[in-house]
């Protein structure tokens, strides 16, 4: 289909556009309109990008569905998507049907709140399709609005300072990856991202302020991309602002927060990190390591402590994003490989836990675990789906959890024995906060007078709750079907970065 991506992208842009000059709001049949036009415009939007994975050809690792013309002010509209990002297409798609059919119980500024979430899908849709650095940046940057807004309107009672928090953290990064794009320019002639994949940057080394930089231009343009990509992930020490972002957002804000957007910094890393700063990346692979490292035992740790149920998923989604930062540094197929699919899998299981917070979070308006407490009595469905999220969040084989975790510790593994070994402490450290959270939640006697007339999960709770369950117990126990479709295009990343080292780093060492 031509123009496929374009339609994707701008199929719920659009509407949010439309939905704003047609639609009316502040009546009751106004926001069950406008809550019904999102969900039907999301689930076309999915539909549509199944297309995409059928005419998708695995073992072609280059870029497919590729459009390409001329824009405004001699800049390209170039958009494509290969292995890597075909995914998160889908998981952008899958995720937000889901997410606009948990927030049938907003009251505020439905139609507001709706338009938000069709303007967020759309540029995050955008992020991993643009073959431009001037359109990716654009998609990347203004997908902070929505989120800006979603937080800031709907949050918690201190959404103000978690909203700004989250911007000033996020927006900052990307400030130095604007810097680096415009030296790319300079350097290349192009902002072509397909050009500056095969284009090579300079590795000459010099000194700047008393500094000597190692591996020049590669060693400042990678850095300055890691300090955008790193916020967005996000990784250790710059990850307090997701905490506060998450407890403060309304529970579908957190449920695309984890599921989509900090994904992005992870397919930065993918799509500009490795394949275009080989020699950057591999100076300071070891800094990550132990960065991931850290994050996963020091969040997990943190966790523990929490009182708060989204707080602690939050700091868990740090912890399992370290492995993937680890498993991406680590360069070698089962690492990638690990972290692409830790990544969906983190999608599936995070979104879903955020869920089943707000589950209850909207019959008790708290999210105190000491507020809970046998709710097996009354809430059976619950408890169930509440455990089997729990178990994929720890990593039980049979889960899409243990691929990903699994993988990137054996590609860890094979480069960097002790930061695999002080990883893999991070199962049991999850394996602690989870079960211990569901303790306190789900079992024990019912002895709160405000939980004995509790109602178990809607019928709409458990159809939203269904596809995640399915998802993640398909990819577990099935692992190839994500695995063919990356595989190819993983393997043509790692070649090509490691064909580009030994020459860089020879040239280097003249120097």
């Amino acid at each position: 289909m031509e123009n496929l991506l374009s339609i994707i992208t701008f199929t719920p842009l659009v509407s949010a556009a439309i939905l704003a000059l047609v639609l009316k709001g502040g009546t009751p049949a106004a926001d069950r309109n406008a809550k019904w036009a999102a969900l039907l415009i999301t689930s076309a939007t999915f539909l549509i990008s199944l297309f995409l994975l059928g005419g998708f050809d695995a073992s072609n690792t280059g870029f497919q569905f590729v459009e390409d013309r001329d824009w405004i002010m001699g800049l390209k509209y170039k958009m494509g998507v290969d292995g890597i990002s075909i995914l998160f297409v889908l998981l952008t798609t899958f995720m937000m049907p889901l997410t606009i059919a948990s927030a049938w119980h907003v009251e505020k500024r439905v139609k507001e709140y709706m338009i938000a979430f069709l303007a967020l899908e759309g540029l995050m849709i955008g992020v991993f399709t643009a073959l431009d650095l001037v359109l990716f940046y654009l998609f990347f940057e203004a997908s902070l609005i929505p989120m800006f807004l979603i937080i800031g309107i709907w949050g918690g009672p201190n959404r103000i300072y978690a909203t700004f928090k989250f911007f000033l953290y996020t927006f900052l990064g990307s400030v130095l990856m604007l810097v680096a794009m415009v030296a790319m320019y300079m350097d290349a002639g192009t902002t072509d991202i397909v050009t500056l994949l095969t284009h090579k940057f300079p590795t000459d080394s010099f000194s700047v302020l008393g500094f000597h930089v190692v591996g020049g231009m590669q060693t400042l343009l990678f850095l300055a991309f890691f300090a955008s990509f790193a916020v967005k992930m996000p990784m250790w020490p710059v990850h307090t602002w997701l905490p506060d972002a998450h407890v403060q957002a309304p529970t579908a804000g957190s449920v695309i927060l984890a599921a989509v957007m900090l994904k992005m910094g992870g397919y930065g890393f993918l799509r500009f990190s490795l394949p275009m700063f080989p020699v950057g990346a591999d100076l300071l692979t070891p800094l990550v390591f132990w960065m991931s490292a850290i994050a996963i035992v020091y969040t997990s740790l943190v966790a523990l402590a929490q009182s708060d149920m989204k707080k602690l998923i939050a700091y868990s989604s740090v912890a399992h994003m370290g492995y993937v930062t680890m498993g991406i540094f680590a360069a070698n197929q089962q690492g990638v490989d690990g972290a692409i699919f830790q990544m969906l899998s983190h999608g599936f299981v995070s979104g879903a836990l955020f869920l089943a917070v707000g589950v209850i979070y909207d019959r008790m308006h708290t999210r105190e675990i000491d507020a809970y407490g046998g709710l097996a009595v009354r809430m059976p469905r619950y408890a169930l789906v509440f455990m089997f999220f729990t178990m994929a969040n720890i990593g039980l084989p049979g889960t899409s959890g243990f691929i990903g975790e699994f993988l990137t510790m054996i590609g860890t593994f094979q480069v960097n024995t002790w930061v695999a070994l002080v990883a893999a402490t991070g199962v049991i450290l999850s394996a602690s906060y989870a079960l211990w959270l569901y303790r306190r939640v789900v079992f024990g006697e019912l002895i709160k007078e405000s939980l004995k007339t509790i109602q178990d999960m809607s019928t709409r709770e458990k159809a939203i709750f269904a596809p995640l369950i399915a998802a993640t117990l398909i990819l577990g126990f099935c692992p190839n079907l994500i695995l063919d479709i990356i595989g190819p295009s993983v393997a043509q990343l790692i070649q090509n970065y490691h064909a580009s080292l030994p020459a860089d780093l020879a040239a280097l060492a003249g120097h």
